[in-house]
C-alpha cells in the first residue's frame, strides 16, 4: 500500500488572493515593557514570537528558494513566491522589536543565540552528496515548515479574536503588530501545505514531521517564556507554569489550552486542508484597517502618483 498523501481539494478560487509583502512599519516609543497592564506572564508568552520567528522565518525563506525548481504548477509557484515575500517582512519587523526589549532592560541574545543555532545549524544545509540524501533532507524540511504553518494561521487566527486583550488595555502598536501578521498568516495558510503535497506528500512524513515541529516549539516556546519571566528587571525570581499559561487560556488572554490539543488531531487528518482553519475574509478585513497596512499601502500608492 502505498503512503503518498491522498490528494485533497484545494482552496477554493474564491478564497485565494495574490499574495503581496506590505512593507510595514512599527513605532516602539510608547510600547511599554508589560504591554499587557499589569500581566506580565502573557505579554512575555506571546513576546516569545520576537524571538522564534526573525531566524524561522529566514529559514523558511531560505528552504523555499531551494525548493522553487522542484515546483511545476504556476500558480502554486507565484503563492510560494508572494510567500516568501511575506515572510521576510515578518522576520524583519519581529526583529526590530528586540532592540526595544534591550533598552527596556531584556537583552534577549542568549536565547536568541541558541534559536539561532536551531535552524541555521540544527535545520540548516547538510554536506550531502547530490542525490536522494539531499533530496530526502530539503523534502523533511518542507514538511516541517508545513506542520508549524499549521501552528502559524492557528495563531493568526486566534489573535485576530482575541477581544480580551483589548479589553485588557493591551498596547494598540503591539497589537496591529501581531494582528497584521497573524492576518498574512490566515491569508497565506495553505501555501506551505499544499507545496508539501505538490513535491512530496508522503503521509508518513507528514507525522513524523508534524511531531518534530511540535515538540519544538512547546519546548523553545517554554523556554522562551522562562528566559523572559527570569530576566524581567521589574520581577524578583519571576517564574512561569503550566497552570499561569492554562489559567490565562481560560480567560481569553492565551490561546486555550483545549483548542491547541485540538488543532493535533485536524493536522494529523488525511482529510485535513488548511483552508479550513480561520477566515480568508476576516484576514483580509483586518488587513484593510490595520494601521501598520493601510500607511504601507499609502506611502505605495504616493510612489504609484509619483512614478
Amino acid at each position: 500500500m502505498s503512503h503518498k498523501q491522498a490528494r485533497v481539494p484545494q482552496a477554493d478560487d474564491a478564497e485565494r488572493v495574490a499574495l503581496t509583502a506590505r512593507k510595514v512599519s512599527f513605532s516602539w516609543e510608547d510600547t511599554p515593557l508589560h504591554w499587557v497592564p499589569g500581566d506580565p506572564f502573557t505579554t512575555h508568552t506571546i513576546n516569545v514570537l520576537h524571538l522564534l520567528l526573525p531566524a524561522g522565518e529566514r529559514w523558511f525563506v531560505h528552504v523555499y528558494r531551494q525548493v522553487l525548481p522542484y515546483i511545476t504548477d504556476e500558480r502554486l509557484r507565484e503563492d510560494v513566491i508572494g510567500f516568501i515575500g511575506q515572510e521576510a517582512t515578518h522576520s524583519q519587523a519581529h526583529d526590530e522589536v528586540l532592540p526595544h526589549l534591550r533598552e527596556q532592560g531584556l537583552d534577549p541574545t542568549p536565547y536568541t543565540a541558541q534559536v539561532d543555532w536551531l535552524f541555521e545549524k540544527l535545520l540548516g544545509d547538510r554536506t550531502l552528496p547530490p542525490g536522494r540524501a539531499r533530496h530526502w533532507w530539503l523534502m523533511e524540511r518542507v514538511a516541517i515548515i508545513a506542520a508549524i504553518e499549521h501552528y502559524t494561521a492557528f495563531l493568526g487566527d486566534w489573535i485576530l479574536n482575541a477581544e480580551e486583550l483589548d479589553r485588557r488595555g493591551a498596547d494598540p502598536t503591539m497589537l496591529d503588530l501581531l494582528r497584521w501578521h497573524g492576518a498574512e498568516e490566515v491569508e497565506h495558510r495553505s501555501v506551505a501545505f499544499e507545496l508539501f503535497l505538490h513535491v512530496d506528500g508522503d503521509y508518513r512524513r507528514r507525522v513524523r514531521t508534524w511531531a518534530t515541529a511540535f515538540g519544538a516549539l512547546m519546548f523553545l516556546w517554554q523556554r522562551g517564556i522562562r528566559f523572559f519571566m527570569a530576566n524581567d528587571p521589574t520581577q524578583v525570581a519571576g517564574k512561569a507554569s503550566v497552570k499561569d499559561f492554562y489559567l490565562r487560556g481560560r480567560s481569553g488572554t492565551l490561546p486555550a489550552t483545549g483548542e491547541i490539543v485540538k488543532s493535533i488531531p485536524r493536522y494529523l487528518a488525511r482529510s485535513y486542508h488548511p483552508s479550513q482553519e480561520g477566515s480568508t475574509a476576516q484576514a483580509l478585513a483586518y488587513l484593510a484597517v490595520s494601521p501598520a497596512a493601510r500607511a504601507a499601502e499609502a506611502a505605495l500608492d504616493g510612489g504609484r502618483g509619483a512614478a
